[in-house]
């Protein structure tokens, strides 16, 4: 096992794995930028290193700094959490070649299932059910046209590199689709440095549904179920919930089964999610994989009673699983609310700074995965995410009632938060019938 691992990484994530690792006995360090100095993951770890200032580009997307902190704290793995250099190929290669042990998957697994028209050819060639589309990167109007025209309108234009939301354009003719391949070519470059593009069929009302692999060097590979993750905003998720409202069984066990054969399929090892999209006919189709923890990775840890930070540090010391899938027993529901330092009435805009007042909500079977505190200064430079609030119930509607308590107790004071809208959400009537997809969001907004 190992005995000290840095996390690269701030925030909610960088806590929530420093108190797996404490719990492992493995030392901690902490890299922080100035902006994080009195961030809670900086104050509970066992060591810190400031890497640079508070923009993401100086220090936690600054490799050699993060190497640096890493070597001369003696730290043998390091932990990238979600976002920033969590699923790039390079800083995974890098870490291989220093001999710190990266906690994921291999470089070469995070190039052929992060690089999205990769991974479709891949999983055409597996029989996985994928959207009707190209085969690879679109690199003229005219292949692009006639895709398109072969699939039918709507299309959706997406980066081969893309994520969080971004490098995404939606075309219903041949005019819009011109315009949007190069406004997204253009935004691909831009945010992720390589102008890769496909097409797909655009799937109407569809949910987004992910199923949670865990997999080890020793050839075992499990799932710990689906979630639903359709309420979103703009690609961003809002809210996630586990299991996935109205599934049939059958649909259910088919979903999960391929998200086994994907990860088999590009030979994984780690904690990782396979995402599909559904249509209201239950047809769910393959889009990408995340070479990750996800954000929402909680509300999966409660109904399958599985810590997946554990097990992927645990894979990653090249632990054999200690479980197999009929050990894994679903119980009850759980609810994931992503409490936002945002304007709801002010078309979402982030609201950094202080918060004067916080009081985290508890009692029966409510989590809250923060590193926010009373005094705490929400920086202006990152996601503006103050935490998530998780509960678990016997059943959906259960744990809904359980969240709207739990909502109604949080306070958080000085800045703006979505707690308002989340509650807005749960009182929904459409919403508590499990009726909704990933256009939900818009009905309540007017937001396109």
């Amino acid at each position: 096992m190992f005995k000290k691992i840095l996390i690269a990484n701030r925030g909610e994530i960088a806590l929530r794995i420093i108190r797996a690792c404490k719990e492992l006995g493995i030392k901690t360090v902490a890299v922080y930028s100035e902006a994080d100095r009195d961030s809670l993951h900086v104050r509970y770890a066992d060591e810190d290193v400031c890497i640079g200032p508070g923009e993401a580009g100086k220090s936690y997307l600054h490799v050699p700094s993060i190497i640096s902190a890493a070597e001369i704290t003696d730290a043998e793995a390091i932990h990238p959490g979600y976002g920033f250099l969590a699923e790039n190929a390079h800083f995974s290669e890098i870490c291989e070649s220093c001999k710190i042990k990266f906690i994921g998957p291999s470089s070469d697994t995070i190039r052929k299932a992060g690089n999205k028209s990769m991974a479709r050819k891949v999983m055409m060639g597996a029989g996985v059910p994928v959207i009707p589309g190209s085969e690879g990167d679109i690199k003229t109007e005219e292949q692009a046209l006639e895709i398109a025209n072969k699939i039918g309108y709507p299309v959706i234009i997406k980066a081969a590199a893309g994520g969080g939301g971004k490098g995404m354009r939606i075309a219903h003719t041949e005019i819009s689709l011109t315009n949007a391949l190069m406004s997204t070519k253009a935004e691909a470059n831009a945010a992720f440095g390589s102008d890769e593009v496909y097409i797909e069929k655009y799937i109407e009302e569809p949910r987004h549904i992910e199923v949670q692999i865990l997999a080890d060097k020793f050839g075992n590979v499990i799932h710990l179920g689906e979630r639903d993750c359709s309420i979103q905003r703009r690609h961003q998720k809002l809210l996630e919930e586990s299991p996935a409202p109205g599934l049939p069984p059958d649909v259910r066990e088919k979903i999960c089964a391929a998200g086994l054969n994907v990860a088999r399929t590009v030979n994984y090892v780690s904690a990782g999610t396979v995402e599909f999209l559904m249509d209201k006919y239950f047809n769910f189709y393959f889009i990408e994989m995340n070479t990750r923890i996800q954000v929402e990775h909680p509300v999966t840890e409660i109904v399958a009673g599985v810590d997946i930070i554990k097990q992927q540090i645990l894979i990653a010391a090249d632990k054999k699983l200690s479980f197999k899938q009929e050990d894994i027993k679903f119980s009850g529901h759980s609810i994931e609310c992503r409490i936002n330092a945002e304007d709801p009435d002010n078309n979402f805009m982030p609201s950094p700074g202080q918060i004067t007042t916080y009081s985290a909500p508890g009692g029966p079977g409510v989590r809250v995965d923060s590193h926010a505190y009373q005094g705490y200064i929400i920086p202006p430079y990152y996601d503006s995410m103050i935490g998530k609030l998780i509960v678990k119930e016997n059943t959906r509607l259960e744990a809904i009632k359980r969240m709207e308590r739990a909502l109604d107790e949080y306070i958080i004071e000085g800045i703006k938060t979505t707690i308002p809208f989340h509650k807005k959400i749960l009182s929904n009537a459409s919403f508590q019938g499990g009726k909704f997809n990933t256009g939900f969001i818009s009905t309540l907004t007017n937001d396109e």
